[in-house]
This record gives C-alpha cells, structure tokens and sequence, in this order.
C-alpha cells in the first residue's frame, strides 16, 4: 500500500499543536514553519513525503523542500527509503533533548565561547588605554567580572551539551 492510500488528513488538534510548537520554534529563533513541519512528522505513525507534507500543511512544494532542508542541517527530520517507491519520505527525530543539545552546541555555545574571546580582547585593550588609573581599573574590574560569567556560562552549556549535571546555582554566586 503506498503512502497517499495511508495518508489520513491531519485532525484540527494536530494542525493546533503543530502551530503551537512553530510559534515556541520562532520564539527560539527559527521559522515557524520548521516548527508546524517538525511536528507533522513527529506525530505521524509512519515517513511521510512531501506531497504529503504540503498537503496536510498546505504549503507550497518549494516551501516544504526548502524546509526539510533546513530541518534536516539541524538533525531534526531525516529521509528515509521504502523499497519499490521512488519518492523520498521523511521522519521527525523523536529524541528532543538530542535536539536542545544540538541547537545549544551549535549556536549558543558558539555565540557566548565568542563573546569571551570579544571579552578578553577588550580586557586586553584597557590594560594599555590611555584612562585615569581609576576609571580603567574599575573598568577593567567589570569586564573581567563578565568575563568569568561568561566562561562560567559556556562551561555550564559545555557540560549540558555532554549530557552531564548543571547545577544553575552556579550562575547566582558567580553573579553576585
């Protein structure tokens, strides 16, 4: 039995939680449709094609293309094979938190370890600018207090990344 003969339209719940988890996926910083796409997936019982896709999304052909694509960069989606058809059909990678992790590895991560280099620079500048003695030692002060946040921060994510223990206790006594 092919795909379209097993296809059943998506119920007007699922339609309302694919929305829902779009909105929560552009509030993250993604496009919504990557989110509503996502969740299409992760509820269906078996890999869908992107016929179906459009169809129970009502998007157009190019956008679920360009979609899955971005999808599939993150982990999120990947193609599967059904032999006899020679349509591609796509399924959600169910694990979540092997998707949180990803997205934290990959942009997070990347944007604070980047933000302590841009740091120490600046830490580095105002040991030999041309300040009162005064303002650029209580500037230098605050900057090295971002800077031990900052790294603080990316050993927090690091050890969130691997899947080991955070304890967010941490970020308080360091802010203080």
């Amino acid at each position: 039995m092919n795909s379209a003969a097993k296809f059943t339209a998506c119920s007007d719940a699922e339609l309302q939680v694919a929305d829902r988890v779009g909105r929560l996926m552009q509030f993250w910083g993604f496009k919504r449709p990557m989110g509503r796409l996502w969740t299409l997936l992760y509820l269906a019982p078996e890999p869908l094609t992107a016929a179906d896709i459009a169809q129970s999304l009502q998007m157009s052909a190019g956008a679920v293309s360009m979609t899955l694509n971005e999808l599939n960069k993150w982990g999120a989606v990947k193609k599967t094979w059904r032999p006899g058809e020679r349509r591609d059909f796509y399924e959600a990678e169910t694990s979540v938190w092997k998707l949180v992790r990803r997205v934290i590895g990959d942009r997070e991560l990347t944007l604070v370890r980047e933000f302590s280099e841009a740091l120490g620079a600046a830490d580095s500048a105002l040991a030999v600018a041309d300040l009162d003695p005064e303002v650029r030692s209580f500037k230098k002060e605050r900057v090295e207090r971002l800077l031990e946040l900052s790294k603080l921060g990316e050993n927090l994510l690091s050890a969130l990344v691997a899947g080991q223990a955070v304890d967010p206790a941490q970020i308080e006594q360091a802010s203080k």
